[in-house]
């Protein structure tokens, strides 16, 4: 117990220095702090040059709210309890693989480090976006996970911000289902990780922007705004009542597995979920949903 308190206490400290040294730009391309904030801006503008719903505000329904959730979501709640769960819950798995006599290497397929540059880069990215693209389909077809992730659907009006509203539970099931491939990894450098992360962001901002784009031919490759719109629809088809377009950043798996649904354009769909007008309209109250219905 004391070691488990001992990595909770240093994930902490950390973190926290970690945080510290982003804002006072003591770190170079692992910033993630000023790295999150040029991402957006730089969508935001593309949203305002290139807009697709021309009538849509700038400062869209729930704009501050999204921003917020942005910082809390990829910051605070690290702070607050990812990182030392994370690494908490990494020192357990590799604890109880001891006891049988099995070590995380034991576990590895291949070194990813092994592998020349541009291909370590491309296949880390590959397999961790089908994990993150399946793992995102249990969010719609569980109603446990569901509860959670309709504060992601809560949306009203697309913007690049909306991006990163989600409930805080999201990222422990997406870390832990994410666990094992990288264990089967083997060891992966942090410019790797940060580099896969800032493009997964750009994509992942772009995706839920205001913006006139679906990228031509790499449509049937990327996720984009054209596709990514129905995956939001409140409406959805007799026969797609657990969703469509899950893509993260690839949208190729939802064309391979038959979950794509792009019928017409769906700049003026009405986005959301049903019941979404009871939904609770504050952090706060969107945190507390899933404990709150249950008690209910």
């Amino acid at each position: 117990m004391e070691k488990y308190l001992e990595i909770i206490k240093n994930s902490y400290t950390g973190y926290w220095n970690y945080i510290k040294q982003s804002v006072l730009f003591e770190l170079n391309w692992e910033n993630y702090f000023y790295g999150l904030i040029l991402i957006s801006l730089v969508v935001w503008a593309l949203e305002i040059v290139f807009p697709w719903r021309k009538n849509q505000s700038i400062f869209r329904k729930d704009f501050w709210l999204d921003t917020f959730y942005m910082f809390f979501n990829f910051f605070l709640l690290n702070l607050i309890v990812l990182i030392a769960l994370s690494n908490t819950a990494s020192e357990v798995f590799n604890d109880i693989l001891g006891l049988i006599d099995v070590s995380v290497t034991d576990l590895q397929l291949f070194n990813i480090n092994d592998f020349p540059y541009a291909l370590r880069l491309f296949v880390f990215f590959i397999i961790i976006d089908f994990v993150q693209w399946y793992t995102h389909t249990l969010l719609h077809k569980y109603e446990f996970l569901w509860n959670f992730h309709k504060v992601h659907h809560s949306v009203k009006q697309m913007g690049f911000a909306a991006h990163l509203r989600y409930h805080w539970m999201e990222p422990v099931v997406y870390k832990s289902m994410k666990y094992i491939p990288l264990a089967i990894m083997g060891g992966f450098t942090a410019q790797d990780v940060a580099i896969v992360h800032f493009f997964n962001i750009t994509i992942g901002h772009l995706n839920h922007a205001n913006i006139n784009w679906d990228y031509g031919v790499l449509k049937y490759i990327l996720n984009n705004p054209k596709m990514h719109i129905w995956h939001h629809v409140k409406e959805l088809p007799e026969d797609r009542k657990n969703g469509v377009n899950f893509g993260i950043t690839l949208s190729i798996w939802d064309y391979i597995f038959k979950t794509n649904y792009i019928p017409y354009s769906g700049r003026d769909i009405e986005i959301g979920f049903e019941g979404d007008e009871k939904f609770p309209n504050n952090f706060i109250g969107q945190e507390l949903y899933p404990i709150n219905r249950k008690e209910s």
